[in-house]
């Protein structure tokens, strides 16, 4: 039976490359798929399967389910704006991906857990549902002395915040400063091909 990390890790091992960029992903030592045949040539896959893929590594990275980025496609498509950024945006600004890509969790499982646990605060106010969405000036943060094992996991952690964040590790802090651009967003996915699978 395959422990939670290697399931985790699965998908990657099927792309040839880790999601997340974990050193620790199965994926790095063995970058095929798994399997009696996993060495040999990938399969070239068809237009459709190109299109899933995509959607599959944008589903994946943020693990979330199939319902879940349908409903997100749906809002996105809604409105005025372009559907691929709103898209992009939705995932991005959901509070477990902010607080994993401020380092305060070493994977998006671990963001997820720590936000559903109700160690995570929005401006002060405790917030346990992983989909929040956070707006633009908003400050995420942890209270060291209510979760001090996450604090100090989160102080060990080597972040590099992207451009649409400010983060004070020492006082487990983060502020989304801006709305990221699509081209900002630290996720190998083509966002357009994920459009285009939900489109067709």
């Amino acid at each position: 039976m395959p422990t939670a990390s290697q399931a985790k890790h699965k998908f990657c091992r099927r792309i040839g490359q880790c999601l997340w960029g974990d050193p620790k992903c199965p994926s790095v030592k063995r970058p095929y798929p798994a399997g009696p045949h996993g060495k040999g040539r990938r399969a070239k896959l068809s237009t459709y399967g190109e299109l899933q893929l995509e959607k599959q590594k944008l589903r994946y990275y943020y693990a979330i389910s199939e319902k879940q980025l349908r409903i997100a496609y749906a809002k996105a498509k809604a409105g005025t704006g372009q559907t691929h950024e709103k898209l992009f945006r939705s995932l991005e600004q959901r509070l477990d991906a902010m607080v994993f890509r401020a380092g305060f969790a070493p994977t998006i499982f671990a963001a997820k857990q720590i936000v559903n646990h109700g160690h995570v605060y929005v401006n002060g106010k405790r917030v346990d549902r992983s989909s929040c969405i956070v707006k633009e000036g908003s400050v995420i943060s942890i209270d060291a002395e209510k979760s001090p094992a996450i604090a100090e996991l989160a102080k060990k952690n080597n972040t590099n915040p992207p451009p649409y964040m400010e983060v004070d590790l020492d006082n487990l802090k983060a502020t989304l400063v801006r709305a990221p651009q699509v081209e900002e967003i630290p996720v190998q996915v083509k966002i357009m091909s994920v459009i285009e699978y939900y489109a067709r």
